[in-house]
């Protein structure tokens, strides 16, 4: 049985991976699964996960990550990315796939879905992005965790050049932008950082109890 606290202490964001080591298929399954079973606002999941284990791509993409080698040395990278449009098709959609699962009649849906579809229709474009970023870190949050409790090195990154990601990855072309990078493996036997003790703030000072 997992002891989780222990296990997110033994995680760190990896600052040099093994690069002759590689997830097993089992593994990126896992979090596949994981990231799509990350919870969302509303259950509209606007993100979507490119999963690349390509050391070409991986080597090009490094420049663009402000020269991180990790992208480079991991088994994969994880590309959490947003959805361009988040319009009243996508939302039909959403409930459609409702519909299918649980088979909810379109007399239970109709009013949620006509409440989704008014709120998002007045919503700036910006305004939708910007939560639909929220539900990335959400996705990130929670691939971290799980990294953790199967012993799944990783490193999570905000510092890399969107705009060069998505031309490299075609990703413009799928109505996707990426937000965040997550290269996932194994640490380096070499790397230093594995073993420095975490710092954070005491618990005391981190957590408030309202009795």
């Amino acid at each position: 049985m997992h002891d989780s606290i222990e296990h997110l202490k033994w995680r760190y964001a990896v600052k040099k991976f093994d690069s002759e080591k590689v997830l097993s298929s089992e593994d990126i399954r896992k979090l596949k699964q994981a990231f799509n079973l990350t919870a969302t606002s509303y259950g509209l999941q606007p993100i979507k996960l490119v999963v690349l284990r390509n050391k070409k791509i991986q080597k090009q993409l490094v420049s663009h990550s402000f020269n991180q080698q990790q992208v480079a040395q991991a088994s994969h990278v994880l590309i959490i990315c947003i959805e361009n449009r988040v319009d009243d098709e996508y939302i039909a959609g959403y409930f459609d796939q409702i519909k299918k699962v649980r088979g909810t009649s379109d007399e239970i849906l109709n009013p949620f879905k006509e409440a989704l579809v008014a709120d998002f229709s007045n919503k700036k474009v910006e305004e939708i992005r910007q939560w639909s970023i929220n539900q990335a870190y959400l996705a990130m949050g929670n691939l971290l965790t799980i990294c953790a409790l199967e012993k799944i090195d990783s490193c999570p990154m905000e510092g890399f050049e969107s705009e060069s990601y998505d031309k490299i990855l075609d990703l413009k072309k799928r109505g996707l932008t990426s937000v965040l990078v997550l290269p996932v493996g194994y640490r380096a036997s070499d790397d230093m950082f594995s073993e420095f003790k975490k710092v954070r703030r005491n618990i005391d000072d981190s957590i408030i109890d309202i009795l």
